[in-house]
């Protein structure tokens, strides 16, 4: 099943509106804490959060841009169209240990493609606390699946304009379904409940999810030190600096939001007063209890700490740490420059505030955009091949080193008057990006209103900007490594198969997932006199540049023993001696095979390697049976057999390494017969296109342990 892209809307409409009322119903019914809608909007290649529920988009942020690639649960359901589920902390620290070290907290969690009948159009995510069962029960799937199948629906083209589900600019955050014990409560009672709460000495106040005041009593106020005003409305660590400085509060309190279970810590209101604090969450809020942690002893009355002023940025406290820490994780897993661009964009501008960024790099004395957001494109255009020695802000930036921070565009405009203004954007800071000493580029982010960029903020965004700097420099040496191994691979490999009378030749080469892209894998295809020819396909052990040199060596062995006219076995004879005296310390499989068009005959010798596929004209499709050889550069009086069998019109011998078969735990007879199945039931077009097939669909495609050659051969 392929995927489709779901057109964009910049504001949430019908289709959005009926999706998040019917997840909001399945949650209640399933018993779901959080739950998330992605869905893959037509501008971008991403799975975007288009509907969130039961957590606040402070908390989600990393995660509101996903690509179909990253190793998460959410795209793994798309990619292989089934259900994700996993049992808690232990299992998704196991399976995603980038997703454990970012959310350490204990839930349970269902990731399930959404599909329109035909197409995939997203994912649906839920969470549930660790009190839920091990597994889903057969009326929780069913309702899952009902709602995948009816919101695939939503997103069909067919649907009208009106009431077509369409991905938002930014998630629609629906209120979480009220817990089923629940009823509505008249205002006499919620008066009477007041009025307990202030008669009780503990301290109590209530948390909305998004970690703010909406109830405080007089004890917690006293008991915290601040007047009852001034907590409402403010999350308690950035009221109170000692609590933002301890981090014990917010990080608490992250997990009751994700893991929806009770937990309480102790912490020390300065300078000497313990307090018990008890959070017990639900799916609308947070209850807190606040105590003196040893009831014998009161806490004395304290002078108050001068709250925060409301609506500051979040100093380095737990929820910085989490989103600093996710995106270092993610990094580390960055090989690319393209990769590192993509983590950039999708976690540092949702997280951190900006709306938009720009990031460059230093490349021929000219700034160089690598990666911007579409949000400020006017702007990457604009600086874009700038020269070093010019005078804006981003210029300056990388040749003094220094960080530059406006919080207001007039700011910027006093300081630099040839400045432009980005797209509906005020504030602006310029990082240096500095990785072993070495100034590499400059990042630009871009804010929609003014912003006074606090003093621990900007330390935050200087210790980013380190981060990226550091993967991109990783990135460039390791894609400047990666474009030396493919022109090396490149230049070791036939530039082109030769165009031989009564043969349909094809032959791919792809590279294993990791490494250097480059390995010992091959393949060769060439005319002795005008009716024979030698095809050969091997494989040096090894993903390195050793191998590949070795394979090069292999390659002209063959060439220079097939020219005078030798059988297969003796080929591989004369090869395999040649490796002993060479003593590379690698062993090499071969599998070679004469083609004799004059009598129709042809003649097979294998090294070790996995046996071609012969699909006869009948569509039958077999492995063809050959006496095992040992490996080249083992044994220098190995004997490699020589067996023959014949050319019918129409049949197509298949050559492959094991890269196209080979998976761990899997027996290898499995994997070789899907691929003579595919290979069997690819019985119309070129040879060109059955290639493209079987590469596409072998059965190693979706995980690419190793390297892969193919080659086809039809008779005609």
């Amino acid at each position: 099943m392929r995927s489709r892209r779901v057109p964009s809307a910049a504001v949430p409409g019908a289709g959005l509106e009926r999706l998040g009322a019917a997840m909001v119903q399945l949650m209640s019914e399933v018993g779901a804490s959080v739950g998330g809608v992605y869905l893959l909007p037509e501008e971008e290649p991403a799975l975007k959060l288009a509907v969130l529920c039961g957590a606040t988009r402070q908390i989600v942020a990393p995660w509101e841009r996903i690509s179909p690639d990253a190793p998460h649960p959410v795209p793994d359901a798309v990619r292989n169209e089934r259900l994700v589920w996993l049992s808690g902390q232990e299992e998704i620290a196991r399976c995603y240990p980038r997703l454990g070290l970012t959310v350490p907290y204990d839930f349970m969690l269902a990731a399930v493609p959404i599909a329109d009948g035909t197409e995939l159009v997203g994912s649906l995510a839920l969470l549930w606390p660790v009190s839920h069962p091990e597994g889903l029960s057969a009326d929780e799937r069913e309702a899952i699946n009902d709602f995948c199948r009816w919101a695939g629906l939503l997103a069909h083209r067919d649907a009208p304009d009106g009431t077509r589900l369409r991905c938002p600019q930014e998630p629609h955050v629906l209120p979480p379904p009220p817990p089923s014990r629940r009823r509505p409560t008249a205002q006499e009672e919620a008066q009477a409940a007041a009025w307990f709460a202030e008669r009780l000495p503990t301290g109590c106040c209530s948390l909305d999810l998004d970690g703010r005041v909406v109830f405080a009593n007089a004890a917690a106020a006293d008991l915290l030190g601040i007047e009852v005003d001034e907590l409402k409305g403010a999350r308690p660590w950035e009221a109170l600096s000692w609590l933002r400085d301890d981090a014990l509060f917010e990080a608490y309190y992250r997990a009751a939001v994700i893991g929806r279970r009770p937990a309480s810590f102790t912490t020390v209101r300065p300078p000497d007063t313990a307090l018990k604090i008890h959070l017990h969450p639900d799916t609308s809020g947070i209850s807190v209890q606040i105590m003196p942690a040893r009831a014998e002893e009161p806490a004395g009355r304290t002078p108050r700490p001068d709250p925060l002023p409301h609506g500051t940025a979040e100093g380095a406290g737990v929820g910085t740490i989490y989103k600093m820490t996710h995106l270092a994780a993610a990094l580390t897993e960055a090989a690319r420059l393209d990769d590192v661009v993509g983590l950039v964009a999708d976690h540092v501008v949702p997280a951190f505030g900006p709306k938009g960024m720009v990031l460059m790099t230093a490349q021929e004395g000219r700034l160089r955009v690598v990666g911007r957001t579409e949000s400020v494109s006017g702007l990457a255009d604009y600086l874009d091949g700038t020269p070093l020695t010019s005078g804006i802000p981003a210029a300056r930036t990388l040749a003094s080193s220094r960080p530059q921070f406006f919080a207001s565009f007039a700011d910027l405009k006093q300081a630099y008057p040839q400045a432009v203004h980005a797209e509906g954007m005020d504030a602006r800071a310029f990082l240096p990006l500095i990785a072993s000493g070495n100034i590499i580029g400059t990042l630009v982010l871009n804010y929609e209103d003014a912003h006074h960029f606090p003093r621990e903020e900007r330390a935050v965004l200087l210790s980013l900007a380190g981060l990226i700097a550091q993967a991109l420099d990783r990135a460039r040496l390791y894609d400047a490594k990666h474009q030396l191994a493919r022109a090396l691979q490149s230049g070791l490999l036939p530039h082109a198969l030769p165009d031989i009378s009564g043969l349909d030749l094809a032959a791919r080469y792809r590279p294993a997932n990791r490494g250097m892209d480059i390995g010992g894998d091959f393949y060769d295809l060439f005319r002795i006199d005008p009716t024979t020819a030698i095809a050969a396909i091997g494989d040096v052990q090894g993903h390195h540049t050793t191998a590949a040199a070795l394979m090069g060596q292999v390659r002209t062995a063959v060439h220079a023993h097939a020219t005078i006219g030798t059988p297969p076995g003796d080929i591989l004879a004369g090869t395999n001696r040649l490796l002993i005296d060479l003593d590379p310390g690698l062993f090499v499989s071969c599998l070679i095979v004469r083609l004799d068009l004059t009598r129709r005959r042809t003649q097979l010798a294998t090294a070790g390697h996995p046996p071609p596929l012969l699909r006869h004209p009948d569509g039958r499709t077999e492995p063809v049976a050959l006496p095992a050889g040992l490996l080249l550069g083992i044994d220098p009086d190995a004997d490699y057999p020589t067996t023959e069998i014949p050319l019918t019109p129409g049949a197509v011998l298949a050559l492959y390494t094991d890269g196209m078969v080979e998976i761990p735990g899997i027996d290898i007879d499995e994997t070789t017969a899907e691929l003579a199945r595919q290979l069997a039931e690819a019985r119309d077009g070129t040879m060109d296109e059955v290639a493209d097939s079987l590469q596409k669909n072998a059965p190693t495609s979706e995980q690419r342990y190793d390297d892969a050659a193919l080659l086809l051969i039809r008779f005609g």
